[in-house]
């Protein structure tokens, strides 16, 4: 069956757009503070899930909604299933948009949005690939589902819930990453380092506060501060910021005084891509008599973890030929005062090195401090062979739909659903030169390339299955 899968996909650019408008309408950002029995991580997440399937059961397919977690849609029969593993869920919107974060705006091109591009935008081209395929009566030879994740962005809840109740899929791929193929993912591994929030220096850190997200470059940092000469403090850091690459602002009130930085938020698979408000503000911050738990916090941030991506500090910088380097992002810094601090750090890292190589690093670190490390979720590195069908057979199908010939699958710091599959891969949707804003503000996607993806989506599905 001859199809010109490109100009499939532009008669569907007003459904496609009109839905999609649907979805990052919704603030599916996970929210343990609202999670009732109906919404297990919050509103947010089941909502879009719901509007996902929604969408689905209009179209006709038959859908399943595993207790707001995961869900799927399913087409064809077969003992084999070829899986397709989106997310509905979204990181906090943060600071720094100039449109609304939940709105699609369509501009000189670019779909503006939270999900745009990460991953409600590719997701829906997906399943839009999926919807060709059944609106031209094509008839897959195995069964296709179109799984959809509600919390990819945090510990994976819903995926994890979905494998425990359905079985595992035979190969697929994930629409959550970039073109032209993702075969391999690093290792993925956060520590959070805790203290108890003790000060006793010449000035007192009353509270600092950086970071929403383990896997996100904290755009912003606050922290406030008492004791000290405020004059010269407003000096001082009026100074700093004419030599660093933030912005900032400072007031004082009766509380003390209030240090504002403003950096640049950025996907955390590669911290070289943002600017680190947290550890700039602790850099600064480091070089007054701060006492306690205080001082080794901001020590640990300014000397150890500050604008060192590759974790040469820590000892434990390490390289692969094949999958590349170890990546450091800081994320989550909190300090109250009395009252408990934590610096949350996230490792992508390469074959040939792991969590215990770095646990000892942060404890070398922190040896002469009061401080715990605790390890969180790890998940190993992940590797498919360029030679395997499923790869050979979604680059060929990239190639000739780019009409980039030379187009070799990569390997990424990123993780994705398609690491649950031994033979599972990401496919796109992002393009190469098309700006990466995944995790940042005015996150957006060319909507030309969510229509081109459309269509290598449909083409992919319809090889893989025919």
């Amino acid at each position: 069956m001859a199809i010109d899968w490109q100009k499939l996909s532009e008669q569907y650019r007003e459904d496609y757009i009109a839905d999609l408008t649907t979805l990052v309408g919704i603030d599916s950002s996970r929210d343990d503070s609202q999670a009732t029995d109906t919404y297990p991580l919050g509103p947010g997440p089941a909502k879009a899930l719901i509007a996902f399937l929604g969408l689905a059961e209009r179209d006709g397919f038959k859908t399943k909604n595993l207790d707001n977690l995961a869900g799927y849609v399913e087409y064809g029969e077969g003992d084999d299933t070829l899986a397709i593993l989106g997310h509905a869920d979204v990181m906090p919107a943060g600071k720094g948009w100039h449109t609304d974060p939940f709105t699609l705006t369509e501009k000189d091109g670019n779909l503006y949005g939270r999900g745009t591009s990460d991953d409600k935008g590719p997701a829906l081209a997906a399943y839009y690939g999926l919807k060709m395929l059944k609106d031209q009566g094509i008839q897959p030879k195995i069964k296709i589902r179109f799984i959809i994740g509600t919390d990819e962005e945090s510990d994976w809840t819903g995926m994890n819930h979905y494998l425990d109740l359905e079985p595992a899929p035979t190969l697929g791929f994930s629409p959550d990453a970039e073109f032209p193929l993702i075969n391999g993912e690093k290792g993925n591994v956060t520590f959070t380092t805790n203290f108890a929030g003790s000060n006793g220096g010449e000035l007192t850190l009353v509270d600092f506060e950086s970071g929403l997200r383990e896997n996100m470059v904290p755009r912003d940092a606050e922290a406030t501060v008492t004791g000290g000469d405020n004059d010269q403090l407003v000096a001082d850091f009026k100074q700093f910021l004419d030599q660093v690459p933030v912005t900032g602002e400072t007031t004082v009130d009766a509380t003390g005084i209030h240090f504002e930085v403003i950096g640049k938020a950025a996907h955390g698979m590669e911290p070289k891509n943002g600017i680190n408000a947290g550890t700039y503000l602790a850099s600064f911050l480091n070089a007054y008599d701060f006492g306690g738990d205080a001082a080794d916090f901001l020590s640990l941030l300014a000397n150890e973890l500050h604008d060192d991506s590759r974790a040469h500090k820590l000892g434990i910088a390490f390289t692969d030929k094949v999958m590349g380097d170890l990546t450091m992002n800081v994320g989550i810094q909190t300090f109250k005062a009395d009252n408990g601090a934590l610096i949350n750090t996230n490792f992508r890292y390469p074959t040939g090195t792991g969590a215990a190589d770095i646990q000892a690093g942060l404890a070398k670190a922190t040896a002469n401090m009061a401080a715990t490390i605790k390890q969180g979720r790890e998940m190993v590195p992940h590797y498919v062979d360029p030679d395997d069908p499923i790869v050979a057979t979604l680059m060929d199908v990239y190639r000739q739909q780019t009409g980039d010939t030379t187009a070799q699958p990569e390997v990424v710091g990123g993780g994705t659903y398609g690491r649950l599959m031994k033979r599972g891969v990401a496919f796109g949707a992002l393009f190469p030169g098309t700006a990466d804003t995944m995790h940042q503000a005015d996150e957006f996607q060319p909507a030309a390339d969510l229509l081109k993806a459309m269509a290598i989506y449909g083409q992919a599905i319809f090889e893989l299955t025919k």
